[in-house]
């Protein structure tokens, strides 16, 4: 549960690695702040069209309204008349996250944040480590390990492309425990 003080900005960001349920929580919060009345508006960067270019939409096929946004100052010029405002796949967007998600909170409002923490190579991604730095609330999620079960917090690309930036699924990506991971990362180097 989260308790926001009343008439202050407030910073939540959702991390963990792929399937792990980030969209799921943020769509989870953002129908709450619905509930409970409040204004919400919800971002995505123009770079994750994988299943609707209008929605956000989690790997269950749980989804919200969403607009993309090509950069993060998008964000602050769309938001106005918002109290709470939603920000999904936080990693795929430009440095300048960081400072519009301040400029948000300060203006009053809720922002709650999802996205990858690493990388497939198992390196903070984006802006979603300085975000953390700043939140006044993170939420670690972690998906199963495809290998052995266990608690995931790694993606581990399956293909041979060394984009930063590959979107996919599991046709691309595993998660992986932190010993899973390591095992796997020392066969392809």
């Amino acid at each position: 549960m989260t308790i926001k003080p009343i008439n202050t900005g407030w910073i939540e960001v959702i991390c963990g690695s792929m399937f792990s349920g980030k969209t799921e929580e943020l769509i989870r919060r953002l129908r709450r702040a619905k509930i409970a009345k409040m204004s919400v508006s919800i971002y995505k960067p123009i770079i994750d069209s994988r299943y609707s270019d209008g929605h956000i939409v989690s790997h269950n096929q749980s989804e919200m309204e969403s607009h993309s946004v090509s950069n993060s100052k998008d964000i602050l010029n769309f938001s106005k008349n918002y109290q709470v405002i939603g920000i999904d796949e936080a990693q795929f967007f430009d440095d300048g996250l960081v400072k519009v998600c301040k400029k948000l909170a300060d203006s009053g409002k809720r922002v709650i944040i999802a996205g990858l923490d690493m990388d497939y190579l198992g390196n903070g991604f984006g802006p979603m480590p300085r975000l953390i730095k700043i939140a006044n609330q993170t939420t670690k999620l972690h998906a199963t390990c495809d290998m052995c079960g266990g608690k995931a917090c790694h993606t581990y690309r399956k293909s041979t492309d060394d984009n930063k930036i590959l979107l996919g699924e599991k046709d691309n990506y595993l998660a992986l425990c932190k010993k899973c991971f390591k095992k796997n990362m020392k066969k392809d180097v």
